[in-house]
């Protein structure tokens, strides 16, 4: 055989194994995507189903994301200490284990308590899979990689909403969860023929005291802003906001004297680093909630079930998915500034259409926009996400890989406070409850329509302006170099 043939069935053997690995890594990402979006849709029946209060059910979705924000770095290190791949499907094992128990849960207590154990295989499988697709896919071709992930988590969204209408209308909202045991069964079995640990084995030490001070912070805050929607104003919210802080605060300084801190500060001196993770910090605080105020206009001011009103935005899921593979061998080809920029434009032009809507809009104006947004995650997610793992060094994929987690869910969770709290200002809450869970199966009384609408074009309004700085942070990330696979130095312009 001539050289020239060996190296075309190497390369063509080196394809094959690549295509496997990302089967495997796009089954969790659809897995994860699924969860996420059955959850929402599910919880006006968990509500009624174990007579669960309100601020119970708040914490089935607050569980699992402030879940993943803690974990999201420390599991990275687990996972360059033991190996990615074995904590990759440690996570499918504990992921699956939580989404059975949630499924048999009793009451609602116990139901948050197993959504923090679904959270930690969650945390487990997000930091971990993208450092196996650093290990295992050449620089050249890793935005490709990130951009089929992309498409994963848009199907798992859309599988999400119609699977999880059909579950909850016609079986039990118990198989939102239960459907994960022979799915997660199944990505277990696949992952461990499939999958081989690649990268090299890093010791750390976990950061245990910066975890604490994370948790405890994040939490009391956010029972500090449910305190606020209340209309509850007292002494004991004033210290759970006062101690919330002074407990984050603490953390940074913690963080410049712990040995491996649970925020590896280190990385972001480098400043493609800096610029991706923060852009994408606060591309979830500006845009997460918007998915929440939209299903909140459509049940509030136009009548619409949950279920319809989350149908209206499979448009944007749908475009995003084909959008995805493309943004990723655009980064490929010129670096992730381009199309991480334009997809950021184009998501802060969606939530400023939205803001446009009133009560009599029409729904199809509503299904457009959302594929512009679809458009525009479509291109920043996997260009953003690549940027990250191709210009981290290679000891450090796992504690990258987690960082960017980390920072984007805690994005996601002041995002998710703050929606709460700009529409609970405009109307009581008890409505703003009811309607942003879903618990209500019927619109606004007329006379709250008109201050709903504008507390909720305000929202909006605040949404749009967020977005500069996460446009400024691409523009000014610098320039890559995609065509090596080892990274000694970083390239800026």
């Amino acid at each position: 055989m001539s050289t020239a043939a060996a190296s075309h069935d190497a390369d063509s053997h080196a394809r094959r194994a690549e295509a496997l690995i990302l089967a495997v890594i796009f089954l969790g990402i659809v897995l994860a995507a699924v969860d996420t979006t059955i959850v929402v849709l599910a919880i006006p029946t968990i509500s009624h189903d174990l007579h669960s209060g309100i601020s119970t059910v708040i914490w089935v979705i607050m569980a699992y994301i402030l879940t993943l924000t803690v974990l999201g770095t420390q599991v990275g290190k687990i996972g360059d200490i033991f190996g990615r791949v074995h904590m990759y499907i440690a996570g499918f094992v504990i992921f699956t284990a939580g989404s059975t128990l949630c499924g048999i849960a009793p009451g609602g207590e116990l139901l948050v308590a197993f959504r923090v154990l679904q959270g930690i295989g969650g945390a487990l499988v997000s930091a971990n899979s993208g450092a196996i697709i650093a290990d295992s896919i050449p620089v050249a071709r890793r935005g490709r990689a990130y951009g089929l992930t992309s498409v994963g988590w848009n199907v798992g969204a859309i599988l999400g909403i119609l699977l999880g209408g059909i579950l909850i209308t016609f079986v039990s909202w118990r198989f939102i969860f239960l459907i994960n045991l022979p799915i997660g069964i199944a990505a277990i079995i696949i992952s461990a023929m499939v999958l081989r640990d690649r990268g090299e084995r890093v010791n750390h030490s976990i950061d245990i005291p910066g975890m604490l001070l994370l948790a405890a912070g994040l939490t009391l805050i956010l029972l500090a802003v449910n305190d606020v929607t209340d209309g509850n104003w007292t002494l004991q919210t004033s210290l759970k906001l006062g101690v919330g802080i002074a407990l984050i605060a603490f953390l940074f300084i913690w963080e410049r004297i712990a040995k491996e801190p649970v925020l590896p500060v280190a990385l972001l001196r480098i400043r493609i680093l800096f610029a991706s993770i923060f852009a994408s910090f606060f591309q979830a605080l500006a845009n997460f909630s918007v998915l929440f105020l939209l299903i909140m206009y459509l049940q509030a001011a136009r009548g619409l079930t949950p279920l319809a009103a989350s149908a209206l935005l499979i448009p944007g899921y749908i475009v995003g998915a084909f959008t995805g593979p493309f943004a990723g061998r655009w980064s490929d080809r010129v670096g992730s500034r381009a199309p991480a920029t334009l997809g950021l434009v184009l998501q802060a032009i969606s939530v400023f259409c939205y803001a446009q809507l009133d009560p009599t809009s029409s729904l199809w104006l509503v299904a457009g926009i959302s594929a512009i947004s679809g458009i525009g995650s479509g291109l920043f997610f996997p260009a953003n996400n690549s940027a990250v793992m191709a210009n981290a060094p290679q000891k450090t994929y796992g504690i990258a890989s987690g960082l960017l987690r980390t920072f984007s869910n805690m994005g996601m969770v002041g995002s998710f406070a703050v929606a709460l709290l700009a529409t609970s200002i405009s109307i009581p809450k008890q409505f703003a409850l009811a309607i942003f869970l879903g618990t209500s199966s019927t619109s606004l009384p007329k006379h709250l329509v008109a201050p709903f609408m504008d507390g909720w074009h305000t929202a909006l309004y605040f949404a749009t302006a967020l977005f500069i700085l996460p446009i400024t942070l691409s523009l000014i990330r610098g320039k890559e170099q995609r065509n090596v696979q080892q990274h000694s130095s970083h390239a800026a312009e």
